[in-house]
């Protein structure tokens, strides 16, 4: 039962509580020890406050799962876990983590609050809706960078990076929902309502939009954000990021994969060595220079 509850918690999806660090390291207060202990706080709450999300997610999607050729196999659609079992869990990670979350911030808590009911607001109603699902799923990400400038005290971030993780989290989620037109063919209407809105074109047209705004607002924010270095060093990380998106869109659009975002990043190597490389450039030029 512990297996199949850890399963169904999605620890794999937790990189994606990774933008909580955002503001530490973009603020230029990676090296400052107080800073990064709220945030390591912080990611920790969002981890489990994701978890109780995808049970809850689990819950509500029990018998589409079932249909689902992959998701079927998820624990609750198998039986592995039961359904009294997976309402305990997600009642004491919520017992344990909001409580929590209040005692570093009240506007922190009110985030956890915000994002917590936004995914049950999604679960219950927002997916089945074209074009709001993909915004829904955008939402949660920009939530995640919000929290984490929460966290802190800044002084030198820049509000390009809410517009760029903005249209980054677009193009992952019109890039998931064309994974999963792809993947499911004929049979995509069954397993989720919201694509019977879309279709493979429509999805490649929204995908050139986002792509190019993501860039767009990526390049802005290094030549125009206050507090980069002054030599404009920030501007090499630009080829990475593009790099990094070209790479994904080759996986949705020609590997077929993508429908989950976390599986991608664990197992393409070339995306891990731009995402690494990107890291590094970025930390050598906001903290050397």
């Amino acid at each position: 039962m512990w297996t199949a509850l850890i399963k169904t918690m999605r620890p794999r999806q937790y990189p994606k509580n990774g933008f909580l660090f955002v503001a530490l390291i973009f603020d230029r207060q990676l090296t400052h020890p107080p800073a990064f202990l709220n945030t390591l706080a912080g990611f920790i709450l969002f981890c489990l406050l994701s978890s109780a999300v995808y049970i809850f997610n689990d819950l509500i999607d029990l018998e589409a799962d079932r249909k689902h050729p992959k998701k079927r196999l998820r624990p609750l659609a198998s039986g592995a876990l039961s359904i009294k079992a997976a309402r305990i869990a997600m009642a004491v990670i919520l017992l344990i983590v909001l409580p929590t979350a209040f005692l570093l911030s009240r506007l922190f808590f009110l985030i956890c609050l915000a994002y917590f009911l936004a995914n049950v607001l999604y679960s219950i109603r927002l997916k089945n809706i074209p074009l709001l699902d993909i915004f829904a799923l955008a939402s949660f990400y920009v939530l995640r960078v919000v929290a984490g400038v929460e966290l802190i005290d800044v002084s030198r971030f820049s509000p390009w990076l809410y517009i760029f993780t903005t249209f980054l989290s677009l193009f992952l989620g019109v890039g998931k929902r064309r994974a999963e037109m792809a993947l499911l063919a004929d049979g995509a209407n069954e397993h989720r309502r919201s694509l019977s809105g879309y279709s493979l074109p429509l999805l490649d047209q929204l995908i050139t939009i986002v792509i190019t705004m993501t860039i767009i607002t990526y390049s802005l924010y290094t030549f125009s954000a206050p507090g980069l270095p002054e030599n404009h060093a920030m501007m090499l990380t630009i080829p990475f990021v593009i790099y990094g998106l070209f790479r994904y869109l080759y996986l949705i659009q020609i590997e077929n994969i993508g429908g989950a975002p976390e599986d991608v990043l664990f197992t393409d190597r070339p995306l891990q060595l731009v995402i690494g490389l990107w890291g590094l450039a970025v930390i050598l030029f906001m903290y050397t220079m």
